[in-house]
């Protein structure tokens, strides 16, 4: 069953060009939580030199299947079964891990094993870029993202926009070093962390 998201729709061209600027000397990209599977097959599409594996909890592989198929890219790989908060993977050796909108629907705990999977999976100088909404300083940075926040909260009290501050002290934990914060649309971020060689 092919699923369509309409957030997917509308952050992919922002996201896309940020990509094409910091994976630009990348080769293999692991997505965490593909979602729908149409950023695969869109990004996969336009950046043609990356290998793109997807990944999903299991009962999300259909419809990233379906848009595969119907891309018929040869360079977007099939979904594997990652769950963020177990800490068993079974892939290994990425240059480049790319999750979008995914921190903020964990519990906190499962944003911790997120960062030690992606220590484990990750190659030296590998690139960690993770896009979404986030605070800073402790503080939301705009009211909408705060009535996300809520929203988040009322549907799992665990879930909830992340700090960076927190996110950046987990990385630091696993080798990884900041590098850039790109402001996107809608109050979005991407936060980009490369790997200690």
């Amino acid at each position: 069953m092919k699923c369509f998201s309409d957030s997917c729709e509308r952050n992919q061209d922002p996201i896309l060009s940020v990509l094409r600027d910091v994976f630009s000397d990348r080769k293999h990209v692991l997505e965490i939580g593909s979602g729908t599977g149409q950023h695969a097959v869109y990004f996969g599409r336009h950046l043609p030199y990356l290998i793109w594996q997807t990944s999903e909890l299991k009962e999300n592989h259909s419809s990233i299947q379906a848009w595969i198929n119907e891309a018929e890219l040869s360079n977007v790989r099939s979904p594997i079964l990652i769950d963020a908060g177990h800490p068993d993977w079974p892939v290994k050796n990425f240059d480049t891990v790319f999750s979008a909108n995914a921190v903020h629907i964990m519990s906190w705990p499962e944003v911790e094993r997120l960062f030690q999977g992606i220590s484990r999976v990750l190659d030296s100088q590998g690139l960690l870029c993770l896009y979404g909404p986030f605070n800073f300083g402790g503080k939301f940075s705009s009211e909408s993202n705060a009535r996300f926040d809520r929203w988040l909260k009322d549907r799992n009290p665990m879930s909830g926009v992340r700090d960076f501050e927190a996110l950046d002290r987990l990385a630091g934990q696993q080798g990884l070093i900041f590098v850039k914060n790109v402001s996107m649309p809608s109050n979005n971020h991407c936060l980009i962390w490369t790997r200690k060689a």
